[in-house]
């Protein structure tokens, strides 16, 4: 719009001069009469006009050009900066759909820190209590030190008491030796080697109300003397020795029964072999529970490869992980196993006899209604508790695994928290079991019936598991 109005406005300036010079020299003709120098005064006044209103002229056309160079470079600029706006814009938009990226990676990083962060707090609190149930048995077996001490204190004096005795005794049986051969050798009889008639050997005599040389009493203590005992050896029971007796119990008060003989334990079903620690050795069950549980029983054969348990079980939804699992750790001593319903709710487990690479049956029984779970192994009861998630309610619709635990469903598996072993005749319920039917599962004879979920429900993809059908546990490879 500006340029076609300079346009025009420089040619009106041009045109405007010239119209004048005309219409005063038509003006001016008429009047031929006037003196020729007054004629050259006005005519040069005319150019000297005209050159003045040409300068004027020539300036202002100079000054509209210099406003068109600046308006034009105006208009480039305004387009570079309409450019440089849009790719403001761009990387603007850019960077913005980047932080968004990093806020939603950042958000599932501090959703998986909070969860590892409670499960270490309940790892640590575990500790706490073990290390203080530790510090119990340890200053009750100091006690029982000290008292087995005293006990050996006693009876070291009362052999030293004893060791008198015997010097004295032997003292005085050396002087009724002497006084017996001398009067054997006042004796005439017919041979050196024979004894008068009527005569009877003659026994050392001995102080009235001790024991003579010759007892066995006082035989033990010479063999006792020779070889004392020492303090750090604790007192063998001969009846642990018998052939189909039980072993006296253990720190935890639990009877343990001696395993079963090789070639017992047939028709459990088939075995899932699990090889190594991968994150891609995990067999699902089904859809997880078909309904809500308050009372449950897990049921499995069991044989480890490695020198812990890693994670047996695990159950976990959507809004929350670790509502059902059986785990072991690093952290934890050797063969100790969680047991964690609705986290962070948990218990310690003692199952050490299952890292002997044998085969044992493993049992585990929670009821809500009376807040109390019990753990068997093999033939014994090996440990049972009260007040553990009493009223709770195992909730429908998750993911259960085998193997691995889940720190979100159905996936956030570690290779350090994996199962290495053997597992055989699983089967979960959702009732708890009777005493009756829980020495039937023992026997490694019957199997029961009524069970939710088995090793038959049990798929996986990928890894290196691998189901195997063995007729007895004992051949499975």
């Amino acid at each position: 719009m500006g340029c076609p109005r300079r346009k025009a406005l420089s040619v009106l300036l041009i045109l405007v001069p010239v119209y004048l010079h005309g219409a005063s020299s038509q003006r001016a003709s008429p009047a031929g009469q006037r003196k020729p120098c007054f004629e050259r005064l006005r005519r040069l006044e005319e150019r000297i006009n005209f050159w003045r209103f040409q300068e004027v002229t020539s300036t202002h056309l100079r000054d509209l050009a210099s406003s068109y160079n600046l308006s034009y470079s105006i208009d480039a600029w305004f387009q570079s900066l309409a450019r440089e706006t849009q790719a403001v814009a761009l990387a603007m938009n850019h960077s913005q759909a980047t932080v968004q990226g990093d806020l939603s990676h950042l958000k599932t990083w501090m959703q998986k820190t909070r969860r590892r962060s409670r499960k270490v707090e309940s790892r640590v609190l575990a500790l706490g209590a073990a290390l203080s149930e530790r510090d119990k048995q340890c200053s009750q077996e100091g006690k029982g030190q000290q008292e087995h001490r005293a006990a050996l204190s006693g009876l070291a004096l009362d052999l030293r008491a004893l060791q008198d005795t015997l010097a004295r005794l032997t003292h005085l049986v050396q002087g009724q030796g002497a006084r017996l051969a001398a009067l054997e050798g006042r004796l005439q009889g017919p041979s050196p080697g024979t004894v008068a008639p009527g005569l009877t050997p003659a026994r050392p005599l001995t102080p009235p109300g001790l024991p003579s040389p010759s007892s066995p009493m006082l035989q033990r203590g010479r063999q006792e003397l020779r070889a004392p005992p020492e303090t750090g050896d604790a007192p063998q029971d001969p009846a642990g020795r018998l052939q189909g007796t039980r072993a006296p119990p253990g720190p935890g008060g639990q009877w343990a029964w001696p395993p079963e003989k090789a070639g017992e334990t047939c028709d459990v079903g088939p075995v899932l072999v699990f090889p190594n620690a991968s994150t891609q050795n995990v067999a699902f069950l089904s859809s997880g529970f078909p309904w809500g549980l308050r009372a449950l029983s897990v049921c499995s054969w069991v044989r480890t490869a490695s020198g812990r348990l890693g994670t047996l079980l695990s159950y976990a939804t959507e809004e929350k992980d670790n509502r059902l699992v059986l785990r072991g750790r690093d952290s934890l001593a050797p063969g100790s196993t969680y047991l964690v319903i609705g986290d962070p709710a948990s218990r310690e487990l003692p199952l050490q006899p299952l890292l002997d690479g044998r085969w044992h049956h493993v049992r585990v029984i929670w009821m809500s209604t009376l807040g109390r779970y019990w753990l068997h192994m093999d033939r014994g009861l090996v440990a049972t508790s009260s007040r553990f998630r009493e009223g709770y309610k195992i909730p429908v619709g998750g993911s259960l695994v085998l193997g691995q635990e889940q720190d979100s469903m159905g996936g956030g598996f570690d290779s350090s928290e994996a199962f290495v072993g053997s597992m055989a005749g699983l089967a979960i319920r959702d009732r708890a079991l009777v005493p009756r039917e829980v020495a039937k599962l023992a026997t490694g004879r019957e199997v029961l019936g009524g069970a939710i979920l088995t090793l038959d429900d049990a798929q996986w993809g990928g890894g290196f598991m691998q189901r195997v059908n063995c007729s007895c546990l004992e051949l499975c490879p």
